[in-house]
């Protein structure tokens, strides 16, 4: 780098004691501009919340292909390309004609024993074929050392032999107290020096705009002191191999399900803290509470994203530590479970946080239909499981009907096509899916309506006499609709347990996001939204089917290809389940 370059890089220390470069985006943009190759360390693990991230660990090296974002860059590791917090990383610059040093990284984890046991490191040759030996623990930086240019082979050889087994398991161990206990620090910072502040202020901060700020961190800090607390009892200080830290995680399991409210509220508290920091008084404000708590040079939102992050980040503990504990091993069966139970967690809460950002797309589709009458959808419901066109019998009026169906999680939405644009829709009740149970109609003559039917099932109101038949045209949409409803009671159940459920807040800015769309669109209505497919029905597991069908025959149907117009082609990928 020029002199001029170095004058604008600000360098501080990383959690792990490392000095970090960090650029300014304006800075990196114009090396990247000037034909440099911009390469950028990561200083922690990032785990994707969204389709676009990118996903590394510690230690990766992200190739930065632009960073005209201050706070998320675009970068590449291999052929993956995608979104990354700028804060996660430290850039390394160079000149695409300078010959550089290549970079061989090894596990964090293992850095330890590699500086404390091994005299020397040996890598690659270089060109003449000497070998460069790399002296004491001082070449080890951060989980890489550095290797000689045009290496003739891509392995990094060791002098010595690989540690034992019960030596890796120890530094795993090690691993996971250090981050446990710094965890809680992050977490007792949050509650104590930006909490505690800002509900002394009034005259700064409501009620509600602490909520959605800092969700329910002070329960996760209240949970996390209890669970740091068991694994410090599991804990062997002078040999921590033999820590049995497996049945912590199982006994905890089901606190760690309240991840979940403050992962779904994180992108709210980012979009308020944003508000908020247009104003130089919060800005101020937040400053001084960070400093007269003696927290490192990390923005609030840097402190808020730590419990995600968190969370998402001890399957990767669990894995490491399972891989290196052997079967006989009075913990591994624990580990195990506890790997199956974290991966669980984590895939529920992405679950949740996806269902969250997909309520605007539901609330602009609801702003499509005409005549709509009652409650909204977001009132009761998160997510479309299914849609399609069936003939319908209500029993009152005995006579058949073909309505387009919209199965949400607590209600089936009941529409009209428009007789000329058959991609307008017209509102025309809803059925309450808690109230009825699922029923499969065999084919044949039906005696609640006296119609021969095929490819039917019913809803029938538990309490009274209320009976809905359906007819599906063809049987593998019929199995479809089945799967569909037996999925939206686990999904009800599944939120029941958790506790999810939409706040007032998403409502609200869900519907200023639909004003904001139909005033852009000129006062019409809003278009049919679109979003990626989930599963298909029909991968989602064993279902039972009507007696005389054969299990193997429901999976074997496939849908004929059809033309669609654009209405369908776009709200179908509404829903998890595509036809």
């Amino acid at each position: 780098m020029e002199t001029g370059e170095r004058e604008r890089v600000r360098v501080h220390s990383d959690r792990g004691g490392y000095p970090v470069i960090q650029h300014g985006p304006r800075d990196v943009n114009d090396l990247i501009s000037g034909g440099s190759i911009i390469s950028a360390e990561a200083v922690w693990d990032h785990v994707t919340m969204a389709d676009r991230e990118l996903a590394f660990k510690a230690g990766d090296v992200i190739k930065v292909l632009d960073a005209s974002n201050k706070d998320w860059w675009w970068g590449q590791i291999d052929n993956d390309e995608g979104w990354f917090p700028a804060s996660f990383v430290r850039v390394d610059t160079h000149s695409p004609q300078s010959q550089t040093k290549q970079l061989f990284y090894i596990n964090p984890i293992a850095a330890p024993r590699l500086s404390n046991t091994s005299p020397k490191l040996w890598v690659n040759q270089d060109e003449s074929g000497a070998v460069e030996a790399v002296e004491g623990p001082s070449e080890v930086h951060n989980g890489h050392v550095e290797a000689s240019p045009n290496p003739t082979s891509d392995c990094l050889c060791l002098g010595q032999p690989v540690q034992n087994r019960e030596q890796m398991r120890a530094n795993v161990i090690n691993e996971i107290m250090s981050t446990e206990r710094h965890y809680i620090k992050h977490l007792k910072d949050i509650c104590e020096g930006y909490l505690r502040h800002c509900k002394k202020r009034r005259d700064m901060f409501n009620e509600d705009q602490l909520k959605v700020i800092f969700g329910n961190v002070e329960d996760i800090y209240r949970f996390q002191l209890g669970f740091v607390r068991d694994l410090e009892k599991q804990f062997n200080t002078d040999e921590p191999h033999l820590s049995e830290i497996g049945p912590c995680f199982l006994e905890h399991q089901d606190g760690f399900w309240i991840y979940s409210e403050y992962c779904n509220n994180h992108v709210d508290a980012c979009m308020e803290l944003a508000r908020l920091m247009r104003d130089a008084r919060f800005q101020h404000f937040f400053e001084a509470c960070r400093m007269e708590q003696q927290m490192m040079d990390i923005a609030i939102d840097g402190f808020l994203l730590t419990p995600v992050q968190k969370i998402c980040k001890y399957p990767l503990q669990l894995a490491e530590l399972l891989k290196y504990t052997v079967q006989d091993h009075s913990d591994y069966r624990y580990v195990a479970a506890a790997l199956a139970v974290m991966r669980n967690v984590t895939q529920q809460i992405n679950e949740r946080k996806r269902r969250l950002e997909n309520i605007d797309k539901i609330a602009q589709w609801q702003a499509s239909v005409l005549d709509w009458e009652g409650e909204d959808i977001l009132d009761r419901s998160s997510e479309l499981v299914y849609t399609g066109e069936l003939s319908w019998i209500y029993q009152p009026y005995g006579r058949s009907q073909t309505r387009v169906f919209f199965l949400f999680d607590h209600q089936l939405v009941l529409c009209k096509k428009d007789l000329i644009r058959r991609d307008i829709l017209y509102y025309k009740g809803r059925i309450d899916t808690d109230h009825y149970e699922v029923v499969d109609a065999l084919d044949g003559r039906d005696d609640d309506f006296n119609v021969s039917v095929k490819n039917a099932f019913k809803l029938r109101h538990r309490e009274c006499d209320d009976i809905h038949l359906f007819i599906a045209k063809k049987l593998e949409e019929k199995i479809r609709w089945l799967r569909a409803f037996h999925e939206e009671r686990r999904m009800v159940q599944e939120d029941e347990k958790i506790g999810f459920e939409i706040s007032e807040y998403q409502k609200r800015q869900a519907a200023l996001t639909v004003r904001r769309v139909t005033k852009q669109k000129g006062g019409g209505r809003s278009g049919p939204p679109s979003y990626p497919p989930p599963l298909d029905p029909l991968n989602l597991g064993p279902y039972l089917l009507p007696d005389g069908l054969c299990q193997a025959d429901g999976y074997e149907y496939g849908e004929p290809k059809r033309s669609t117009s654009p209405f369908w082609q776009n709200l179908s990928r509404l829903a998890p389940f595509k036809k």
